[in-house]
């Protein structure tokens, strides 16, 4: 027990085995064997034996499954420290106690409906031990720490290099005088905990002095550390004590992901909560006694939550809005539900629609409800048998809601155009507004400008509204935005005295400047009738019936006679660029041959009318020689004449 003074020889032999000690779990921590895990949890209580004797218990819980048994091995004995309560703790007394006892504790999960449930084997440790303590005005801490917990854990920094604090508080006593026994736990810690199934455990405890008892989330603490993994004597820290640093966004209050979220009924110390993500996670519990309205002592249990899949044979299973907790469905067009049922593995089904004898056992029924207001929904799957399962949502009934928009201003490309939100609910607020213009672009604002770039054309406007008790509608609307996309032509040669008219595009409303030569300015397709050979530029005014205005030229030059272009030369390499010869005329009506010889006169290539002439600089399929080539064309003039044209190409690689 504490407060001996230690030899020389008990000091290297203790320094000693604590070096082995560390070695070895270093390489428990950091071999391949580190993320074996074997501490659950644990906590310490204790009772007033009378003459100032308490009895102390420290219970560890162990995974023996995954565990290392050498690193189990190592908890016994157990170390232990007392200090005094206040702002400057002093350290009373220390010590080891070998284990009082030592059981492996049942599953006790039996559940038809999960079929692969994971094999568990928890070992219980229990540590007592009895001490005199002097009377005291401040009360003592009882102190166990041990290093450390599995690396694996989900919602802690750094788990693996984390240890344990587990302690109780003896209140102030005056001599002989009982100050309390401390409360204990009823339950053992869960050994199987299911993903997305709905999960409630008991965390209450009982007291032998029947003070009032309240329940909690609190900060578990870390202990002793990879290079003092099993804390003795006076190497165990005196309190107070931090919280371990949870990995965000976990806290101690929110240690576990559920669905709905883990909460703890503050009077009964039930803990309750669907969990949604597998792992091992860290869950701390406060029993605080309260006597004349003061603590006395606040008994926690530290818990390693282990959540893994379960294969459930029935599952009950109503959809969930993403963006509302459990809720199924905001209904705001009437009150009128048609329900869906996903469920699995089902013959018979019970839905109570929360209103007093509202009930139904369809699949997917329908119900009516008598008023608004947020009615929780239960559907049971096989109701009365071995194997049920159950889901509970909440269904809100809030009608009238309708989405609307009104807009103002210019139909055209580059205009700014108005929306102005109109929906109506009879219970605001609406809160919410997404906009889609129906050209790509968004906007999140209750009365956005929008503008359109050309060329415009129709758009379908969409709003999508929801207020704050969660009811939405949607709202879409046809803009008659006018089309408008002016093109004057391309630019083009002709021949003086060849009919040509003009061709403009993409308005309602057209207007040519300057309207010289043209048979009419306000069509599109004016004819022309040039006096002379030159350069002719027109400006085409294109517009809409809402006053949508653009432009676009046309440069035309005007050319006494017909015009033949032939390149003077080709790289047909395959680069895209400059592959082939293509001939192109101008004031001729069509090309009635084209032939291509080389240097010795023989025709490496030749064309009809029926074709398009393309040469690629192949004779027969293959590559003709570097060098100079000549051309030979015939044309038909608009008078329909046929004339000769001549010329050389070369061919470069």
């Amino acid at each position: 027990m504490g407060g001996f003074i230690p030899s020389k020889y008990s000091i290297m032999v203790n320094r000693l085995l604590k070096f082995i000690f560390c070695l070895g779990l270093f390489t428990v921590l950091t071999g391949p064997m580190s993320f074996a895990s074997h501490m659950i949890g644990g906590d310490i209580t204790y009772k007033c034996l009378g003459n100032n004797r308490f009895q102390i218990t420290i219970t560890l819980f162990q995974d023996a499954l995954s565990g290392l048994p050498s690193v189990i091995l190592m908890d016994n004995p157990a170390d232990y420290a007392i200090y005094t309560q206040g702002p400057n703790p002093v350290l009373v007394t220390y010590g080891s106690v070998s284990a009082s006892s030592t059981d492996t504790i049942p599953p006790g999960f039996s559940n038809d409906c999960i079929n692969n449930y994971p094999d568990t084997k928890l070992r219980r440790q229990i540590f007592i031990f009895d001490v005199t303590l002097n009377p005291s005005d401040v009360g003592y801490y009882i102190v166990y720490q041990r290093c450390c917990r599995n690396a694996t854990i989900s919602n802690i920094v750094t788990p693996g290099n984390v240890g344990v604090t587990y302690l109780a508080e003896i209140p102030p006593f005056t001599s002989g005088e009982c100050p309390n026994n401390s409360a204990v736990f009823k339950s053992l810690p869960p050994q199987i905990i299911c993903v997305n199934t709905p999960f409630s455990y008991d965390f209450s405890a009982s007291d032998m002095d029947s003070d009032s008892l309240s329940y909690e989330f609190c900060d578990a603490h870390p202990g002793g550390g990879p290079n003092n993994a099993k804390p003795s004597g006076n190497q165990i820290a005196p309190p107070p004590y931090t919280s371990i640093q949870y990995l965000p966004p976990y806290t101690s209050g929110q240690p576990v992901p559920g669905t709905p979220p883990f909460t703890i009924d503050p009077v009964t110390g039930v803990l309750s909560g669907t969990p949604t993500q597998t792992g091992r996670f860290i869950v701390t519990v406060c029993c605080h006694e309260w006597r004349n309205g003061t603590i006395v002592n606040t008994l926690s249990r530290d818990v390693q939550f282990v959540i893994t899949d379960c294969s459930k044979n029935v599952v009950a299973d109503i959809p969930v809005l993403t963006d509302l907790p459990n809720t199924y469905i905001v209904e705001c067009e009437g009150y009128t539900v048609n329900f869906i049922n996903t469920s699995s593995g089902g013959n018979t089904y019970h839905w109570d629609f929360g209103v007093p004898g509202a009930t139904s056992t369809q699949f997917e029924p329908s119900y009516t409800y008598p008023d608004t207001g947020t009615y929780k929904v239960k559907l049971v799957v096989n109701p009365g048998t071995t194997c049920t399962d159950s889901i509970t949502r909440l269904v809100k009934v809030y009608p009238v809601f309708k989405a609307g928009f009104i807009y103002a201003g210019k139909m055209c490309a580059g205009e700014p155009i108005q929306f102005t939100d109109t929906s109506f609910a009879t219970f605001p607020p609406v809160i919410s507004w997404k906009w889609s213009f129906g050209d790509g672009q968004v906007s999140t604002e209750q009365n956005p400008a929008h503008t359109y770039a050309a060329p415009g054309g129709a758009k379908t406007v969409t709003l999508t509204a929801q207020t704050a008790i969660g009811c939405r509608d949607t709202a879409s609307v046809e803009l008659p935005l006018g089309y408008l996309d002016v093109f004057a032509g391309n630019d083009t040669i002709i021949v003086k005295g060849y009919p040509f008219s003009l061709n403009g595009t993409g308005a309602q409303y057209y207007d040519w400047s300057p309207p010289t030569y043209l048979s009419s300015a306000s069509i599109a397709d004016p004819a022309t009738n040039f006096p002379d050979t030159g350069k002719y530029v027109y400006v085409l005014t294109g517009s809409t019936e809402q006053g949508c205005v653009a432009s676009d030229s046309i440069t035309i030059w005007v050319v006494s006679g017909g015009i033949v272009f032939v390149p003077t030369g080709f790289t047909p390499n395959g680069d895209g660029r400059n592959d082939y010869i293509k001939p192109i005329i101008v004031g001729y009506t069509k090309i009635d041959n084209f032939r291509i010889f080389n240097r010795y006169g023989q025709t490496v290539y030749m064309s009809s009318v029926d074709n398009a002439p393309s040469w690629d600089g192949t004779m027969n399929g293959q590559p003709c020689d570097m060098g100079t080539y000549f051309w030979v064309m015939t044309v038909t003039n608009v008078t329909g004449q046929k004339e000769t044209q001549k010329g050389d190409i070369t061919l470069i690689r």
